[in-house]
């Protein structure tokens, strides 16, 4: 995430008011003409690099250079291949050794840092190129924002925290409206909330200057598209970083204003998940009916869910029904319908993820969320659990109709797991991303596997263990005579037993030494 202000001023200072959109009707056929130009010029410097190389065919020897080139490859014996195999393998290690060590050093990829840095300026590549060439203080300017990006982008890929932040202040000090610079500022290095809303706010007011500028140029070329994207992702981030702020200060009905704003003013953007925070700010708030009418909205199969959305809509049935819900007279008389909906608002958010009741429940400890989350993951669970778990409590009952009927999830789900019953079927990576978002001290919570029946783990171990016995038998037969005697005499302590079992072992190895003589 870099900043584009100084790009932005540029295309602004640059741009005539002929190029504003809406005043230059004729800005489309131009495009179209000059991109047609562009493609035939292209068209003619191959034909024509064609019949230059057509035309020196002769004082250059081509049919014989390349004859005397497939007879030197013919020549070529296999041992020439399997050492050129094993030098470019030879290579290819070290340079994958060197890659993996500069990484863990620098935290980003040596390729990637040189191909960034110097290869894109060459070829064009930078979102400083989207500026036209004009005077030099639009010159000075171009080259301040390139170096503004390229710091912001090293800065976004360091690893190391006081790297980060001092290259934030480079970028500061390259342009002081840098808005991605204070956002690293306001997550990196604010102590307390009031720094880091003090931080998004300076953030904000760049942001916005940069999001109109970009506003006005962004029909002149694709370029100018993907910087508006990009701007406007940076201040629709910034704003809901500020809702989250004043959520966290106590100020929640101006954290539910700045969503709600949010979500009129950009609703393509439900990636960022600015309804699932408004969810959280208006339980705070026990408006329980709009509420409802944000599920009404985002609570849809064509939209992606998440464990605040599933649980959430199971809290609102559960509030209805969990005051008065009690076991025992539910096993007598039955459920309600009001009950039913409720136990299957449960069973659906428990098929989504499974960890949560446990966190809920407080039959697992909770931690701090991490800083990424993983979705239907342990991590997900600790982040909804940490910020709703007082909601449920504030519900009397809730916990407890949770409690009865969560695990009565797993008997729903198809068998094998491999199927799903109200969702697609449960990942099985999530353990292992877990394992990297989570602190090493956590246990992770892992999916409820079903367990097989005593009768299947009976009769496979006592299959096994007469298969391990006949083939001993096979192979050792004196010993497991021997150890047969052995067992039999502890169990069958009677001398005409013991006996009999001798007189019965020496008639086998009778037979045995007739068999092996004959």
């Amino acid at each position: 995430m870099a900043d584009r202000g100084g790009v932005g001023e540029a295309a602004a200072v640059g741009a005539s008011p002929a190029s504003v959109p809406g005043l230059n009707p004729t800005l489309g056929w131009r495009k179209r003409l000059r991109a047609g130009l562009a493609g035939t010029g292209a068209s003619l410097w191959f034909v024509a690099g064609l019949g230059l190389l057509y035309a020196l065919r002769i004082p250059l020897r081509l049919c014989e250079n390349l004859a005397a080139v497939t007879v030197f490859l013919n020549s070529l014996t296999p041992k020439f291949y399997v050492a050129l195999t094993g030098t470019s393998s030879l290579i290819s290690g070290l340079i994958f050794i060197f890659e993996w060590w500069y990484f863990h050093k620098h935290g980003t990829s040596f390729i990637e840092q040189v191909s960034v840095s110097h290869l894109q300026p060459l070829m064009g590549g930078t979102e400083s190129s989207i500026s036209e060439p004009g005077s030099p203080s639009r010159n000075r300017e171009n080259e301040t924002s390139r170096q503004n990006l390229s710091v912001m982008q090293k800065a976004w890929r360091e690893r190391n925290p006081p790297a980060r932040i001092k290259a934030a202040y480079q970028a500061l000090e390259l342009n002081n409206d840098c808005a991605t610079a204070y956002v690293l500022l306001a997550e990196e290095e604010a102590t307390t909330i009031v720094d880091a809303e003090r931080l998004f706010k300076q953030a904000l007011k760049a942001g916005e200057t940069i999001y109109r500028q970009s506003q006005q140029c962004q029909h002149q070329s694709p370029q100018h598209e993907a910087q508006l994207r990009r701007d406007t992702n940076v201040l629709v981030y910034i704003k809901r970083r500020l809702a989250m702020c004043a959520r966290k200060l106590g100020r929640i009905r101006e954290a539910v204003k700045i969503m709600r704003d949010l979500m009129k003013e950009f609703p393509p953007l439900t990636m960022l998940n600015i309804h699932e925070n408004l969810l959280e700010s208006l339980l705070e708030l026990q408006a329980y009916a709009d509420v409802q009418a944000v599920l009404a909205k985002y609570d849809d199969i064509s939209l992606p869910k998440s464990a605040a959305i599933c649980y959430t809509a199971a809290l609102l049935k559960t509030r209805t029904v969990s005051e008065k819900f009690s076991p025992e007279t539910a096993s007598r008389r039955g459920l309600s319908t009001a009950e039913i909906n409720a136990v299957e608002a449960i069973h659906r958010a428990v098929e989504f993820n499974p960890h949560v009741p446990k966190y809920l429940l407080e039959m697992k400890s909770l931690i701090l969320p991490p800083e990424h989350i993983l979705k239907r993951g342990d991590s997900e669970a600790i982040a909804y659990a940490f910020f709703h778990l007082q909601h449920w409590k504030r519900i009397e009952g809730a916990l407890n109709l949770l409690e009865c009927t969560w695990e009565g999830t797993f008997r729903m789900i198809p068998y094998p797991l491999e199927k799903g019953h109200l969702f697609y079927p449960y990942p099985s990576c999530t353990e292992t991303a877990d394992r990297e978002l989570l602190p090493t001290f956590h246990h992770v919570s892992v999916y409820p596997k079903k367990e097989l029946p005593l009768f299947i783990h009976f009769t496979a171990g006592f299959c096994s263990s007469t298969a391990m016995i006949a083939i001993l038998t096979h192979q050792f037969p004196e010993i497991m005579g021997i150890f047969a005697k052995a067992v039999l005499g502890l169990w069958c302590p009677q001398p005409w037993a013991s006996s009999g079992f001798e007189e019965n072992t020496q008639d086998l190895k009778s037979e045995d030494l007739g068999l092996s003589s004959g």
